[in-house]
């Protein structure tokens, strides 16, 4: 039997679609090499984002460090602040109190003495807050003027004229108020290097504090536990 030959439309359609086949745009390298493309677009893409996420982490720790160092400054300002008011009622003290004391010079001279070391320490002080050399030298010449008035004032009690003075008694309130205010700006100040110090000691807070340099900072500690209250003032 004669084979009958295709139509010539049958013969035209299976040559086209053999010419489909042999164009290099459907040959499946080329797909698979858009597809990588892609891949490594999206990849990039990615780490993008996480780089952009990290160094807004990394700004967000900075940033805590910077508000919580910020904080304990100015808690010491505060204490600043009333230990002024403190050393600027002593030399009001001393002179009311040798009108009546004239035999106590030495001891007069000893809380002169005792203020002006303190006062010298508080500026050092106030111009590096929470360093620990420093708030240790704080600590010592506040107790040594603490102790030199806690004489004075022992030795005040012999001396009835000058426990009836009006004037000894506005700057015993004066001095009483500004004890308390002192005691209080402390507490508030060891709060917040505890806070400080809690943030930096904690990971990952650690790595960036010690690569940008936050140091520890120090507490004001009051050995004596008799100066763990304000000092009360008594004629």
């Amino acid at each position: 039997m004669d084979l009958l030959p295709l139509p010539p439309l049958a013969a035209g359609g299976l040559s086209v679609y053999s010419s489909r086949f042999e164009r290099d745009d459907w040959h499946p390298r080329a797909c698979f090499s858009t597809s990588a493309s892609e891949l490594k677009m999206t990849a990039l893409i990615i780490l993008l984002v996480l780089a952009v996420l990290v160094v807004f982490f990394v700004v967000g720790l900075y940033n805590k460090l910077v508000g919580l160092r910020n904080r304990y400054t100015n808690a010491f300002a505060q204490i600043d602040v009333q230990l002024k008011r403190r050393y600027d009622l002593i030399p009001n003290l001393v002179e009311t109190v040798k009108g009546y004391m004239k035999h106590e010079r030495e001891t007069l001279e000893a809380v002169i003495a005792a203020r002006n070391a303190a006062a010298s320490v508080g500026q050092r002080v106030a111009a590096n807050p929470g360093d620990a050399g420093a708030m240790r030298e704080l600590a010592a010449s506040d107790a040594a003027l603490t102790g030199s008035l806690g004489k004075l004032f022992a030795l005040s009690e012999a001396y009835p004229d000058l426990k009836a003075s009006r004037n000894m008694e506005s700057l015993q309130e004066e001095l009483a108020s500004t004890e308390n205010k002192v005691a209080f700006a402390r507490q508030g100040y060891n709060d917040a290097v505890m806070r400080y110090n809690t943030a930096r000691e904690s990971f990952p807070s650690s790595i960036l504090a010690g690569m940008f340099g936050f140091a520890p900072a120090a507490a004001w500690m009051i050995e004596d536990p008799t100066h763990r209250e304000a000092q009360r003032v008594s004629f």
